[in-house]
């Protein structure tokens, strides 16, 4: 079963120095009928100003990755981690016992535009840590990279949660499919461009919750960038 989330009907967040666009409830945008997926509880597609950004401010029981597409995103915390993260990184945290940071746009004249999205962990009160890794537009051309996985398999980054993120960039023809085991649900984000993921044609910012299906065909993108979700058969997530 096929469930299109299209990018038209995602929350609105707009703060001049933020241009914000929540698929699931977050903030003041509540939904009940989109409250998370499974363990994925947030996808915010944030747009911030230059020299801007979040102040320092708290987080706990979270695992949150970023995924910047243009431009880049500035990163300091209490664990003393200071790092850029530009396109091609891939940035996790993991929240655990309590940790605070703060996210401003690094360029004083260009705008940064990033993917932060929130993983329900299946532990509380672990040690929280920092990872980030660049994967290269190589390992994701015409094909699906592991990019975040419970043990860190293949070179991905680790995750307390029984899910697996890929990433992939289609155009000209090329085409992948991600075969999911008996019982696992999937979501599709297009983070650009377009592409068919089993014949339904997505565009830029749209969602597709996967249930009962054998596998994902990913076919006739253009200029597409592609975050796919292999995550456990359940509706909302516990949190």
């Amino acid at each position: 079963m096929l469930e299109i989330r299209k990018a038209s009907e995602r929350g609105i967040a707009e703060h001049g120095w933020l241009s914000s666009r929540h698929t699931f409830s977050f903030g003041q945008y509540h939904d009940p009928s989109q409250v998370g997926f499974s363990d994925l509880l947030v996808i915010n597609d944030d747009r911030v100003a230059p020299g801007k950004g979040f102040g320092k401010h708290p987080h706990k029981d979270m695992e949150i990755f970023t995924y910047v597409l243009d431009g880049a995103l500035e990163h300091e915390d209490t664990m003393g981690t200071g790092s850029v993260i530009k396109p091609g990184d891939v940035q996790m945290m993991s929240a655990g016992t309590g940790i605070a940071h703060s996210e401003f746009n690094h360029s004083k004249s260009e705008p940064v535009h990033f993917l932060q999205i929130w993983i329900v962990p299946d532990k509380k009160m672990v040690a929280p840590r920092y990872q980030q890794i660049h994967f290269s537009l190589k390992e994701k051309r015409g094909k699906l990279r592991l990019i975040i996985s419970p043990e860190g398999e293949e070179g991905s980054l680790g995750v307390h949660q029984d899910v697996r993120i890929y990433a992939g960039f289609f155009s000209d023809g090329e085409s992948a499919t991600l075969n999911l085991n008996e019982g696992r649900y999937a979501y599709v984000h297009i983070a650009r461009g377009s592409i068919k993921v089993n014949g339904l044609e997505l565009s830029e910012g749209d969602g597709l919750r996967v249930r009962k299906e054998h596998s994902l065909f990913l076919s006739d993108g253009h200029d597409a960038e592609v975050l796919v979700f292999d995550l456990r058969a359940r509706e909302l997530p516990d949190f």
